[in-house]
């Protein structure tokens, strides 16, 4: 057994095979032989074997020596590798097994899309890229197809490949993460090396691409398939129609997917390609067969091309699928097989059902072996199966109903124009019967009567207003739900806020903007897929010179995401330019919450002006300057920054006595520019001031603080804080009495300092002088206050006695007027005693009339002085009431001459 396992390391001397290892071709089967032969006298002798025709064993008996001869002995096969053609290790009648069987399984699946294949066809008739020439009601009738499938279509195409191809390429970079310089250096690499790739090594990319974005919109799907091709030594991105990409009936993704199939088409020098470079098993493929399929012969007619002889290319079917292969199973722990069906990559040619390659679909340090998946599906408007919805499914009845309208109008039309009838049997024109020429007259026969009497018109009526009105109702409610109906910006306010407008065309967009977000997330993972492929097959180096120390190993190191340049929020430019102007708008109203330098470079990366860190320099990208070219570029209009390091004393001092200088404020106040120059130089010294503050702080806690933007612990930001607050309150009292002594050094040195102290000086003795004045006139004003307080109550006793004269008075009027009724009572009764005497009653009437008179004169005499006495005392309550509103206001005039003249009181009493 052990010259056995020599010949055949594989297997046993009957060249049966382990773990899928097949035996040696040319090979016949033997049994073993007995080697234990010995002579008649029982002594060992010679054995000789013979394993097969083509090799014999001669050995001693004891084992000791031997050779063995081996006539024509093929090796035998090594064990594959994971990535091996494992083709090339099964046996025949196996792989024809598993042909046979997928190649059934397509021919199913095939059958299954039908219907979606004739409703894919009769689309593909309605784009109108032929001219049809049609011979029903007539010959030459309107062929006319309406173009809303072919304008929706290169519409589409049009501004998903404008939105896909900027001038700065279709990639763009996203850091996973936390952003710092080494990062952000990184994706810029990644980002340069992708569009290096994709715009200059793989030359097909964008072609493939456009046809893509042509036949998207029309059929609702279609893939890319993104892989490494060793005969071109790079990756490679090819477009598949939808056509030739086949599913399994209900399949919904391609991860879920069981099986879907790969239709290509190759000339046999690109198959003998890849059978010398190994990919696919080198065998013998027969003569191809022409093989058309009816969408491809609709698209031949539309494109003018015409198949006159044979196709010469082989129809390959790349079969991802699902297998569970005899001595490759799905195996557990123990080593025992599961029954689980692996994924592999098999590919049949379709004429002969030869199997070129059948291949592992998962990774080898895959525990799980998952299946790799090389396609990308893009889907337009996507609905109830795999395949989704496209413009000849959503609009492809509108599109025949306005090709038939419009085609009845043009037919209206002619038959307006050139009318057909009847003629008498006996009317005859002499010459030919073709059709009159405009101004030409021909001659005719006729037989009796008039020529209208021969000639009948058929009625054909004008084209109808009716159809030319539904004509546009259908094209245009088939526009609008395509979404390619143009916007009417310019029929909008012009006055309207950017938000208004902004809404109007989100709302207007909604549609396309959902079908540029599909392509956006399509498009990432194919460039993952590209990725992929790069790191793992394109070599460590980059191709061309870079950053010193950087590789392209290290810097796919899945730290940076690489993403589309498309904007999934935004389906055109002018809707991007637009939100773009509501920021700028936000940004005016508050300039120190935005990043305006950064806004601008965005708003000009939109509008696809290249250059742009050359137009707005980036502050990170600035190299450090002295400050008189720092003063000279802020004159110009340009942006300047400060660094750590630098003498920042030094750059304030020469910043400030430039703006200082009076010439340059003369010629820098002229200019329109001044504001913001200005401001441009003040911000710039700020910069210089808060480095030097740091600077300050740092040599008072006589430690370095962390670097600007670091991120700290959150123990180590409280220890800096509160060391930062201590340093801060040195700081500050070391700066106040900096400028406490130099103020006083100042005083002390300037002549114009002393002489202006010296005037202080004079003017607070003048103060104090004011002052004492002003208490003098004040303590005087309240003597002042004193008497005229003293006099007004003197004359408030003297109005209050008045008053009593007053009451007295009163008193002795009614007193008076008492007496005089009482004389009056008098007089009564002399004049009743009159008739006692004349003579004694004219004496008592003489009495009593003097006596009256003399009542009343003393009467008159009373109400006389009491008239006098009460204005008198009216005219003092009102003095004294005067005196006292102006002591209580302090008025500075003496009281002798605010007060008035009051009229002498004791000698009216």
């Amino acid at each position: 057994m052990a010259i056995a396992k020599a010949l055949n390391p594989y297997g046993d001397v009957r060249g049966e095979r382990l773990s899928g290892i097949p035996r040696a071709k040319g090979r016949a089967a033997a049994s073993e032989p007995d080697l234990a032969d010995e002579d008649d006298d029982g002594k060992a002798g010679l054995r000789i074997g013979i394993l097969n025709p083509e090799a014999v064993v001669i050995e001693d008996e004891d084992g000791s020596g031997g050779v063995t001869l081996l006539f024509g002995a093929e090796e035998e096969t090594p064990a594959p590798v994971f990535d091996s053609n494992l083709a090339e290790y099964l046996d025949d009648k196996l792989l024809a097994s598993i042909s046979d069987e997928l190649v059934a399984d397509f021919k199913t699946d095939l059958l299954s899309r039908s219907d979606w294949e004739r409703t894919y066809k009769k689309g593909l008739d309605l784009l109108g890229l032929k001219i049809e020439d049609r011979s029903t009601p007539w010959p030459g009738a309107c062929g006319v197809f309406h173009p809303i499938l072919a304008e929706a279509a290169v519409r589409f195409q049009s501004q998903a490949t404008m939105e896909t191809f900027p001038a700065g390429g279709p990639v763009r970079t996203k850091i996973i993460g936390s952003i710092t310089v080494e990062k952000e250096q990184q994706a810029r690499r990644v980002s340069h090396d992708l569009n290096y790739f994709l715009l200059d090594r793989m030359s097909e990319f964008r072609a493939e691409h456009e046809r893509l974005l042509f036949s998207l919109p029309l059929a609702g799907a279609a893939f890319k398939k993104v892989y490494y091709d060793p005969s071109l030594g790079r990756p490679v991105s090819m477009y598949i129609p939808a056509e030739d990409f086949v599913v399994p009936y209900g399949a919904s993704d391609l991860i879920s997917c069981p099986r879907y199939t790969h239709i290509m088409r190759k000339y046999p020098n690109e198959v003998r390609k890849l059978q010398v470079v190994g990919f696919y098993a080198d065998v013998d493929l027969p003569e191809p067969t022409m093989t058309v399929r009816e969408i491809q012969q609709a698209k031949d007619d539309l494109s003018g091309e015409d198949m006159v002889q044979n196709d010469d290319r082989h129809t390959l079917l790349e079969i991802n699928v699902e297998l569970d292969l005899e001595g490759f199973e799905d195996c557990d722990e123990d080593g025992e097989p599961t029954g689980v069906a692996l994924p592999y990559v098999v590919t049949i040619d379709e004429q002969s059902g030869t199997v070129l390659s059948l291949y592992r679909n998962w990774r080898e340090e895959d525990p799980l072996k998952l299946k790799r998946i090389h396609y990308v599906q893009y889907s337009y408007i996507p609905g109830f199966g795999f395949y989704a919805f496209g413009l000849i499914h959503l609009v492809g009845g509108i599109a025949k109903s306005a090709t038939s309208i419009l085609r009845q109008l043009v037919d209206a039309g002619t038959l307006a124009n050139l009318p057909a009838g009847l003629k008498a049997r006996g009317l005859r024109i002499k010459g030919d019967s073709t059709p009159l020429m405009p101004g030409e007259f021909r001659d005719v026969d006729v037989p009796s009567g008039a020529i209208k009497d021969a000639i009948t018109f058929l009625p054909y009526k004008e084209p109808s207003q009716v159809l030319a009105a539904l004509l546009g109702t259908m094209v245009e409610e088939g526009r609008r739900f395509a979404s390619i109906a143009d916007l009417q910006i310019g029929d909008a306010n012009q006055q309207a806020p950017v938000g208004t407008t902004l809404a109007l065309m989100e709302r207007a967009m909604k549609v396309m903007s959902a079908v540029q977000a599909r392509l956006h997330a399509s498009l990432k993972q194919e460039l993952d897929l590209l990725v992929d492929i790069i790191k793992t097959n394109m070599g460590t180096d980059y191709d061309y010179d870079t950053d010193p120390g950087t590789t392209r190993e290290k810097d796919y190191d899945g730290r940076v995401d690489v993403i589309p340049v498309t904007d999934p929020n935004a389906a055109s430019l002018s809707q991007r330019v637009v939100q773009y102007q509501a920021a700028l708008q936000l940004a005016q109203g508050a300039p120190q919450m935005y990043d305006l330098p950064e806004l601008h470079r965005q708003m000009l990366g939109v509008l696809g002006i290249s250059g742009v860190d050359k137009i707005i320099p980036r502050t990170d990208q600035m190299k450090p300057l002295d400050p008189v070219t720092e003063n000279m570029a802020i004159l110009n209009g340009k942006p300047v920054k400060a660094f750590v390091y630098q003498d920042h004393k030094a750059h304030i001092q020469v910043h400030q006595t430039a703006m200082q200088d009076p010439k340059i404020q003369a010629i820098v106040g002229q200019s329109p520019l001044a504001s913001a120059i200005m401001a441009a130089a003040s911000a710039h010294m700020n910069e210089h001031v808060a480095f030097q503050y740091r600077r300050e702080i740092e040599l008072q806690l006589g430690v370095t603080l962390p670097a600007e933007g670091e991120q700290l612990p959150e123990d180590v930001e409280v220890d800096v804080s509160r060391l930062s607050a201590l340093a801060a309150v040195k700081l500050l009292q070391k700066d106040q009495a900096e400028a406490q002594q130099m103020a006083q050094q100042q005083q002390a040195q300037d002549p114009l300092a002393q002489a202006q102290q010296a005037e202080l000086q004079i003017k607070r003795d003048e103060l104090m002088l004011k002052n004492k004045t002003a208490d003098a006139d004040v303590q005087l004003r309240m003597q002042q206050l004193a008497v005229e307080q003293e006099r007004i109550a003197s004359q408030e006793r003297t109005a209050r006695a008045a008053l009593m004269f007053k009451a007295q008075a009163q008193n002795e009027e009614n007193t008076m007027a008492r007496e005089a009724a009482q004389v009056k009572r008098t007089l009564d009764s002399v004049a009743a005693a009159a008739s006692l005497g004349e003579k004694q009653s004219a004496q008592d009437l003489a009495q009593a009339t003097q006596t009256q008179s003399q009542v009343a004169a003393m009467a008159s005499l009373g109400e006389k002085q009491s008239a006098q006495d009460a204005g008198d005392a009216d005219r003092k309550l009102q003095a004294a009431e005067m005196l006292l509103k102006m002591a209580m206001q302090g008025d500075q005039t003496p009281a002798s001459q605010a007060a008035p003249s009051l009229p002498p009181t004791e000698g009216a009493v």
